[in-house]
């Protein structure tokens, strides 16, 4: 009969705890970022987005199209809200376009 680990990780739970130990926590969430904005927009929309970083606790998005741009510009607030809300307030405190 096969005992189970008293220790099992999930490889999520890894990753998170190798980023924290070596300081790349914030790229991990630009990462989840990323794939939110792939669910949450077109995929025409979303081959728009250039990438996704923070720096200081704000959130820099590049994109190519000057009109989903403008949108993401327009709607900066709401945007904002949605990463706060997914991933913690904490997290940052401000957005820009690019």
């Amino acid at each position: 009969m096969k005992k189970n680990k008293k220790r099992e990780f999930q490889s999520s739970e890894l990753v998170k705890s190798f980023a924290r130990i070596h300081g790349f926590e914030h790229k991990l969430i630009a990462f989840e970022i990323k794939d939110f904005l792939e669910e949450y927009l077109d995929e025409s929309l979303f081959q728009e987005i250039k990438s996704v970083n923070i720096e200081n606790k704000c959130v820099i998005i590049k994109i190519n199209s000057p009109l989903l741009k403008h949108d993401f510009q327009m709607r900066k607030s709401f945007y904002l809200r949605k990463f706060q809300d997914k991933f913690g307030e904490d997290k940052f405190n401000d957005l820009q376009i690019l």
